[in-house]
């Protein structure tokens, strides 16, 4: 499946920063990750360092799957408000999976720090009523997280003009947010887990897989093999191609990012990450070099040869939405591009084993917390592996 069409703004800017080679021999290893984006690269940064033999191969150069069309914000808020979620799979569980999203950001700040990866920046996330109407769901959210621990303030339609210098109903102001560069992070982790050992290899597409007693044999396209103890899918989106096409629903999004607005100032008070309570929900964020990306107007994939033709009027949109938020700012996109991502009924990512498929462990982070939700996928699979307990496994289970 083509997952991205048109210019993402980070592959632009950075460019191919690393070359992986293609695999061209039969090997055999104790893991074999499938698929080099943010999920696999994570879940190899912990198998490595748990003292694993790992491969990652990808069919794709590394990163340009979803990972390159990420809009890397990262917040502990998942698809669906705590207040909703809680509703549906109960209070306890709603509010484990809000603050794992939560101890996920602390944690990508620490990698990042070991790594020496300087892209991660700390940032308020204000989720705004988008309708008057919405005032009411906020305010029930607003006590939702108060009780699961979360610091959050409520603001009203003075406080976020003064504060953020737009208007909306009300809004809740949460400090726990950030946000990086999901395709340099990528190789950034890569780069690291290379020198503790870790083989990867891109270009290289896996064609069929033979389950046997104790490990499995992965055929590649070129007719060369990989015997395998134990497999990590981290391939995505695609992969609802393979298993149960109940669990996830296919959505395109869309993005633009502007041009470098000339300024000394951000271009909203406090740079902070913002996203609102329309479904689907439109989200902001800046650029260490003063771009505005802006994101959303969602809508059912129907395939890519639609989803593309939909780029120019979908980044129009956009940009009006954008200028209603701040008439006073000229919007110019530089960059536009389009996505598939898959969300399921409660917002949570699939991530352990699949019954089907023995020796084999999911790392699907759906939803729009794929990068939180690939760093906890990462954490569990490892621990399932090593033979170490996770209380979590059930919350993600293909069972639940």
């Amino acid at each position: 499946m083509n997952l991205t069409t048109g210019y993402p703004y980070w592959l632009i800017n950075s460019g191919l920063v690393a070359t992986y080679p293609k695999l061209e021999k039969s090997v055999k290893t104790d893991i074999v990750i499938i698929g080099g984006g943010i999920s696999g690269a994570l879940a190899a940064y912990y198998l490595v360092d748990a003292g694993y033999r790992c491969i990652v191969v990808d069919a794709r150069t590394i990163g340009l799957g979803s990972t390159c069309a990420s809009t890397s914000l990262l917040q502990y808020e998942l698809d669906k408000p705590l207040s909703v979620l809680s509703e549906q799979i109960g209070f306890q569980s709603a509010s484990r999976a809000y603050r794992m999203c939560s101890e996920a950001i602390d944690k990508i700040e620490s990698i990042s720090e070991k790594i020496n990866f300087n892209l991660f920046e700390r940032q308020n996330s204000v989720y705004f009523a988008a309708f008057k109407k919405d005032n009411e769901l906020l305010k029930s959210e607003f006590e939702y997280r108060k009780k699961a621990g979360f610091q959050v303030q409520l603001l009203d339609e003075s406080e976020i003009k003064y504060r953020f210098g737009f208007t909306a109903p009300s809004a809740i102001l949460s400090a726990q947010g950030a946000s990086t560069d999901a395709y340099l992070f990528t190789h950034a982790l890569l780069q690291y887990s290379l020198k503790k050992g870790l083989e990867v290899f891109d270009r290289t597409e896996v064609t069929q897989i033979e389950y046997k007693k104790n490990g499995a044999v992965i055929k590649l396209g070129n007719g060369f093999t990989i015997d395998t103890n134990k497999i990590v899918n981290a391939s995505g989106y695609e992969i609802s191609e393979f298993i149960d096409k109940k669990i996830v629903k296919l959505t395109s999004t869309y993005a633009i990012a502007s041009e470098s607005i000339q300024s000394h100032v951000p271009v909203w008070k406090d740079s902070a990450l913002l996203w609102n309570t329309a479904d689907p929900y439109l989200y902001l964020r800046l650029t260490t070099d003063n771009r505005v990306i802006v994101g959303g107007r969602d809508e059912e994939f129907s395939g890519t040869v639609r989803r593309d033709r939909l780029i120019k009027k979908k980044s129009a949109m956009l940009k009006n939405d954008f200028s209603k938020l701040f008439p006073e700012i000229e919007l110019i996109p530089e960059f536009s591009w389009t996505g598939t991502f898959g969300s399921t009924k409660d917002a949570l990512p699939y991530i352990g084993t699949y019954s089907k498929t023995p020796h084999t462990f999911y790392a699907l982070g759906f939803g729009g917390n794929g990068i939180t939700f690939s760093l906890t996928a990462a954490e569990i699979i490892c621990d399932m592996i090593s033979g170490k307990a996770n209380k979590d496994v059930l919350l993600y289970s293909f069972s639940r």
